[in-house]
């Protein structure tokens, strides 16, 4: 396998998770609808990250993590405080392991450094 980074496939597992939790946790509406689309997204870069190593990959991942930990504000569902809460700490875990991906990677931070990140 192609795969450089654990972080990458554990972004994989929480998109994966994503995905399927409002079915597993019941519920529905706006924050389904943001878990199914998001999952997908974090699903597809995670693997693409895992196979393909390029910064992009672990921004995107990044940038749906920061979106998941403020969507249950910007979408109105924060008052399903348990789907609010999943829906936090799973942006958080997202953007920590997208980070932690970037920060172990010699290779990024040489292209950081040169202001090639891409």
């Amino acid at each position: 396998m192609g795969a450089r980074r654990w972080q990458d496939w554990a972004n994989l597992v929480l998109g994966a998770w994503l995905f399927v939790s409002p079915w597993a946790l019941s519920y529905d509406g706006i924050a389904a609808w943001n878990a199914h689309g998001v999952g997908v997204g974090v699903v597809v870069f995670a693997l693409t990250a895992a196979y393909v190593p390029k910064a992009w990959e672990e921004i995107v991942n990044t940038l749906f993590g920061v979106w998941l930990a403020a969507s249950p504000f910007v979408l109105g569902f924060s008052a399903q405080t348990e789907v609010a809460l999943h829906t936090v700490v799973v942006g958080i875990l997202a953007t920590a392991f997208a980070i932690w991906a970037m920060s172990n990677d010699q290779k990024f931070y040489k292209r950081w450094r040169s202001g090639q990140i891409v």
